[in-house]
């Protein structure tokens, strides 16, 4: 594999539009996958199962879409990617349409395992995509929009599904499918494909001069890509990492609880619970000061993104424990005054009810710490790994991620309803989740392994995509004569 200058090249893309499309495409996924723990009431009442059946689907979501993302990526490391993004965009966004239909729980869990190969695509390919539209100086804040495209996507899946599905849990699922095939036919019709590695500097003369980057992954790269080092501590702490995150996906569920606990019916507390837990992750926003902060940070030191992420990480759990165990009282919401009415009362009392007033500062802050996570962890994957291997190395880690997450998402549930028997249902839950913010420890050491070791290893990427450029701008040797010609 090598530079070529013959072949089919991508257009060049136009960076700030194709990100906005690869904003829109990975925020609607996200939303996807959060209408499940926001509609979790009303779809267990509708299809005759329990809760903790429906947190076990939701788990299996997780689960299929971090599987099939190390195979999406892989193939997206190996040929065009525009294609794959198309055709995984129209999967999941089929097969939600399906599962919004569905009339039984088994029907549901089915269309669920479409739902999250679909899912997959869009996690690995897109980064790898992504990843070549920005250099390494604004990666960060590149891949803080990327992740932040994803939390905003869950916090419309939130509000959006339960103010839309309180009454009917099947039309946030429809409407949601129909945004996803639109655009996902926009970014066919009106993106390129994106130049590999079209954003290193290492390889900027080489491509102007009108190199085609032809590199591409071959599967006996694998077991080197598996054991650099920094790749093994980013894999690692998503071990450990996502299991806390997995757990933060039932909060919309403990704020329904405490509406419930305040003597309102289930459409009420599903549409305030779903508003809060929206509203409460509004500290993720900070994300963009966390990348920009990564960027500034790494020009100065290599060992910066994972430094500035240990920080994040380990700061965030005392407000995290505070935001969860804070009561909910003294709410005064217009339960027979209509969802609009509703939603007004529930962001009004984040401004005049002191316990959510606090709550929604405790949330902000914990968030706020957490956000240093994802651009620097996203921009470290860029970094030591070459534009061939991102898409799979994404994958690998985004598997160890979504792996953890269903763990915490299912192990949530159970251990919410073991401690209710005992502590009873709200304090089940807040105990619950405590605890598994212990996991944001080993997290934090991970990132502190991964800063000893990301200086060498981005040193070599950079050494080889410079060796790649210089070969290919040296041109071959003439051919001389034949070894056993004669003489003249």
């Amino acid at each position: 594999m090598r530079f070529s200058t013959g072949g089919r090249r991508g257009r060049r893309a136009r960076p700030l539009y194709t990100l906005v499309i690869f904003i829109l495409l990975a925020s609607l996924d996200n939303t996807a996958g959060a209408l499940y723990p926001a509609l979790a009431k009303p779809m267990a009442a509708d299809l005759g199962v329990s809760e903790t059946w429906l947190g076990g689907i939701t788990a299996l979501l997780i689960l299929v879409a971090a599987l099939t993302a190390v195979g999406w990526g892989y193939l997206g490391d190996r040929s065009n990617r525009r294609p794959l993004m198309f055709w995984g965009t129209l999967l999941w966004a089929g097969a939600l349409l399906m599962a919004g239909r569905a009339d039984t729980a088994i029907g549901l869990a089915g269309w669920t395992v479409v739902l999250g190969i679909g899912l997959g695509s869009i996690a690995s390919v897109g980064f790898s995509i992504v990843s070549d539209l920005v250099s390494p100086r604004r990666r960060g804040l590149a891949m803080s929009f990327w992740g932040l495209s994803q939390g905003a996507g869950g916090f419309v899946g939130l509000v959006a599904g339960g103010l839309l599905g309180a009454e009917n849990w099947r039309i946030p699922f429809l409407w949601t499918a129909a945004a996803g095939i639109l655009v996902g036919t926009v970014y066919l019709l009106t993106t390129p494909e994106i130049l590999r590695g079209g954003s290193e500097p290492e390889i900027a003369r080489a491509l102007e001069a009108g190199a085609v980057y032809d590199y591409r992954i071959e599967f006996s790269d694998l077991p080197n890509l598996l054991t650099t080092r920094t790749n093994v501590w980013l894999i690692m702490q998503g071990l450990t990492a996502q299991i806390a995150y997995g757990s933060l996906i039932w909060v919309p569920l403990l704020y329904q609880g405490k509406v419930l606990a305040e003597g309102y019916d289930l459409p009420t507390a599903v549409a305030v619970g779903s508003v809060f837990g929206g509203v409460f992750q509004l500290g993720a926003v900070t994300s963009i000061l966390a990348g920009h902060l990564g960027d500034r940070l790494q020009m100065r030191r290599p060992d910066a993104r994972a430094l500035v992420a240990m920080v994040g990480i380990l700061g965030a759990i005392p407000f995290f424990v505070a935001f969860f165990n804070l009561p909910l009282t003294g709410l005064d919401i217009p339960a027979d005054g209509g969802t609009a009415a509703i939603a007004w009362a529930a962001l009004g009392a984040i401004f005049t009810n002191p316990y959510a007033a606090g709550a929604f500062a405790l949330s902000f802050l914990a968030l706020m710490f957490t956000s240093a996570d994802s651009p620097n962890w996203f921009a470290l994957i860029s970094e030591v790994n070459l534009p061939e291997h991102r898409g799979t190395l994404y994958g690998f880690g985004n598997l160890s991620n979504g792996v953890s997450r269903a763990l915490g998402t299912w192990l949530t549930v159970l251990a919410a309803a073991l401690l209710q028997s005992r502590l009873g249902a709200l304090t089940g839950y807040a105990v619950g989740l405590t605890v598994f913010q212990l996991f944001f420890i080993p997290t934090g050491l991970c990132y502190w392994r991964a800063a000893k070791s990301c200086p060498r290893d981005i040193k070599s990427v950079r050494a080889a995509l410079a060796r790649r450029a210089r070969e290919s701008l040296t041109p071959p040797p003439e051919p001389g004569p034949p070894a056993d010609s004669p003489p003249a």
